[in-house]
This record gives C-alpha cells, structure tokens and sequence, in this order.
C-alpha cells in the first residue's frame, strides 16, 4: 500500500500511512499488540471513560456557576464533541492505530506537532487519572458512611494541601488496583470495564427515575443567572470529561476490525454519553434547589437521600459511583500507557514505554510507570487544580483531530476510509471553531501552566526526541520510509 504521502524533512517530516500499516498489521489480525477487543467493548471504553467525571461529581462544582443552564452547558459541550467525533470517527477508520491525536498528527501535520499533541494527551490522560481517583475517595467515603457509619479521617482522604489532609490514600489504592488490572491484558481490562459500564448506566438510569418524581419547576429560575459567561465557563470544566472519545482511538492496535469498528464505537459512545448527562443534569435540578449544590458531599447521592428520606437509593448510587469512576481511571490509564507505547515505538520516548509483555501482550514496565506517576499526583494534589488543564489539553486534541480531516482529504483524497465526516468540510470547521468558542471561558492561570508545560516539552524534544527520532535517524542515514517501522 502506497499514500503518496511525503514524509517531508527535519522538524515537519511526517510518518506515511502505509507506514503504520506495515508495523502494526492494521488491516489484519497482526501487530505489536493483540487485537483481542470486540465492538461492545470498545464501546464501553468511550462510555466508561467519559461516564462518572462528568455527571457524579463535576455537577456539584458547574451547577453553582451556570445554575439551571447548566443544562445547555452540557449540551454545548455534547454538540462540539459530537463535532469532534465525526472527526475522530474519520481519522480512526483512515489510521486505525493506536496512538489517537498524536498518530494522526504525525501522518498529516508532521513531528513536532505530533510530539506537542502527544504532551497534550499525556497531559489531559494524566491528571484525568489523576481527578476521577480523587473524586472517586469522596464517593467511597459516603458508601463507608452508609454502610457503617465510618469516615476514612481527613488526613487519609485530602492531600497535603488541603485542611486537615497529609494524603488521598483511596485515591492512590484506586491507582493501584486499575493498574493490576491492566497488567493481566487488554482484553481481560476491557471485558471488566464492560460489566462496570453496564452498572454504572443502570445506576443512572435509577437516578434518573427517581429524581423525576421530585421534579420541580420552580428550580429552573432563575435560570442563567450568570449568562452566557457562566454557561460557558461551566462548558468548559464539563468538556475535559470527552476524554472518554479520544480514549476510543487510543486502542485501534487492540480492536478487531478497526476501519468499521472505531467509528461506531466513537459515536455510539457519544450518544450514550450525551443523554446520559442531559437527562441526569435535568432530574437532578429538576429535584433540588441550585442552593443546594455547595459543592460539599457527592451530590447525586444526597439528592437521592432526601428525595426518598431513605439511605438505601444513595447506597446503591454510591456504589454505583464508585465503580463507575474505578471504570474511568481503569480507561484514561489504559488510554496513557497506548500513546506512550507509539511515541515509545517512533523514537521519541524512551524505549521502556514500547516493551511489550510475551505472555500478557501488554506493555508492562510502561503500565507500571505510569501508574507510579499518576497515583502519586492523585494521593497529593488537590482536585481544584487539575479540572480546567484536562480541559484544554483535550480541546487543542480535538482542534488538531478536526484539522487533520481536512488537511489528509485534500492532501490524499483517494486514502482507504472506513469512514467520511459528513457535510466536509463544514462540520470539522464548526468543531474547530466550538472548540476555540469553549476554550475562551477558561482561566488565563490554566494557559499559563499549559505553556510552561509546552515550553517543557520542547526542552525534552531538543535534548532527546529530535535525536532518537526513527524517522530523523533514517533521514540521516538515508533509509527508505518503508524502514521507519522498525
């Protein structure tokens, strides 16, 4: 197979299609790692990864902010995903690897973009890790407290940083078992995540119904009473929680039959995960006041609580919590390890991270060093301080998917899709603009941090990426493109 497809020079050289294809068998059976993964549960990867940050414990922070218009924060954050993931939809069919924003980047906008991505990704993966373990210990606390009446002690269950707290030991115990997990395989993870997915939305589901008959109009007035800016900055906290899109691609190595399996999963994902929010967001304020959601205990939990004046519905949906952020963790981890095996693989990690297990078919030491990373920020960094650069790490992910469509379609027209964004190329200019729209009701602090790190990713290229870069040893030595796969 043949793109016609440059790989261009120096900073801008980019990797053929033809070449992901050779190294990892992805129009067979074949590759580094085992395509073990079947449609259902690639499905529940997007659902699971994006279902429980956004709906069990960023309510009670957004709701306050945007008030009953929250609503339309959801649904804003809905449409440009929906945007996006026609995008991402077409990109995986096209380049069914994993990898997601970085390996697409590096086939149509060459290494030094893809490389920033690939910070980008590691970044949103990370600290998404990183929030739903530390969401995840409030969640265990209300279900201990149900149970039995105990609460794990403000020293165990805040970090550092917080009143009263030295370290989130639930959170870094969540880390841990998401990780053990991961180790015994993909396909193993995967069917887990499954059976988690299909708790998690029957306990929405419960919600849902119960919420609904304490429905009160008089709850929605005022109903923006922050405007626009509230909308959108709600908006903008909400979005980072789409991660779960992005982690769809991320195991296109892993999936059978990627070209017509990744886009269905892509969109079935988001349309589960859309009404899902809507209808959970609806109920939840439809059943209590916007005073009510002071940002203190789980809020879904305590809604049901005092909608039935019984402790058995907040059992069940603490529970129901807690399992579905464990599913979450499970899935952003496994997201992280894949995109640092293909930047592992093009040179511009170290090679430990694209190691693969014989027995596992895993990348072992890579699973184990990540896990490392991110258990230690869950059990120490505060969870205010991580919501708003997941956002935008995500958000120019999904600016650079939505370029890429249109950059490979006109540049190879005629490239094998297994699928096409519709309505080209209108579609992935609205994502791109609704994402930049979304964006603007960020904090200016957060693109501050996001530059330094940025600045530090460009330190880390000069000093070892552009050196180790297969792609720049070949074009050093001379070497065919079609070499660039080993």
């Amino acid at each position: 197979m043949t793109t016609g497809l440059s790989p261009g020079r120096g900073l801008l050289r980019r990797k053929p299609v033809s070449a992901y294809v050779t190294e990892t068998g992805a129009d067979s059976d074949g590759g580094e790692l085992r395509r073990s993964v079947t449609l259902s549960e690639l499905t529940a990867i997007g659902v699971g990864a994006t279902v429980g940050t956004g709906i069990f414990f960023v309510l009670e922070e957004v709701v306050p902010e945007a008030g009953p218009a929250v609503v339309f924060s959801f649904l804003l954050a809905g449409v440009a995903a929906g945007l996006t993931a026609m995008c991402y939809a077409e990109l995986a069919s096209t380049i069914p690897v994993s990898g997601s924003a970085y390996s697409y980047s590096y086939a149509v906008l060459g290494e030094i973009v893809a490389y920033f991505i690939g910070w980008c990704l590691l970044l949103e993966y990370g600290l998404s890790a990183s929030a739903t373990s530390i969401g995840w210990s409030g969640y265990l606390n209300e279900l201990l407290a149900d149970l039995t009446g105990f609460r794990l002690p403000e020293a165990l269950s805040a970090s550092v940083w917080e009143e009263g707290g030295l370290i989130n030991l639930p959170a870094l115990l969540l880390v841990f078992l998401c990780c053990t997990l991961l180790l015994r395989g993909a396909s193993e993870s995967a069917l887990v995540n499954l059976v988690m997915v299909i708790i998690k939305v029957g306990v929405l589901v419960l919600f849902i119904v119960v919420a609904a008959t304490a429905f009160t109009a008089g709850n929605f007035t005022p109903f923006a009473p922050e405007g626009v800016g509230g909308i959108v900055g709600a908006t903008s906290v909400i979005f980072f929680t789409y991660i779960g899109l992005d982690a769809v691609s991320t195991a296109g190595e892993e999936v059978h039959n990627p070209k017509r399996n990744l886009p269905l999963a892509i969109v079935s994902a988001l349309v589960i995960v859309t009404t899902l929010y809507v209808l959970t967001a609806i109920t939840a304020i439809g059943a209590q006041p916007i005073e009510a959601f002071d940002g203190a205990s789980p809020e879904l939990a305590q809604i049901m609580r005092d909608v039935t004046g019984q402790t058995w519905p907040s059992t069940i949906l603490s529970a129901g919590a807690v399992i579905s952020i464990f599913s979450v963790t499970l899935v952003v981890l496994y997201g992280q390890t894949r995109i640092l095996f293909s930047m592992s693989r093009d040179g511009l990690m170290p090679s430990v991270f694209h190691d693969v297990d014989t027995r596992t078919g895993i990348p072992r030491r890579n699973t184990i060093i990540v896990g490392s990373v991110v258990g230690l920020l869950a059990a120490l960094v505060p969870l205010d301080w991580i919501w708003d650069l997941v956002s935008l790490g995500t958000l120019v992910a999904f600016i650079v998917v939505s370029l890429g469509v249109m950059i490979l379609r006109y540049k190879e027209p005629d490239l094998p899709r297994g699928f096409k964004v519709p309505l080209f190329p209108v579609l992935p200019i609205l994502s791109i603009a609704s994402c930049l729209f979304i964006m603007s009701g960020l904090a200016p602090v957060t693109f501050v941090v996001f530059g330094a790190w940025l600045a530090l990713a460009a330190v880390t290229y000069l000093v070892y990426g552009r050196t180790h870069s297969v792609l720049g040893i070949l074009e050093r030595s001379g070497g065919d493109d079609a070499q660039a796969t080993r």
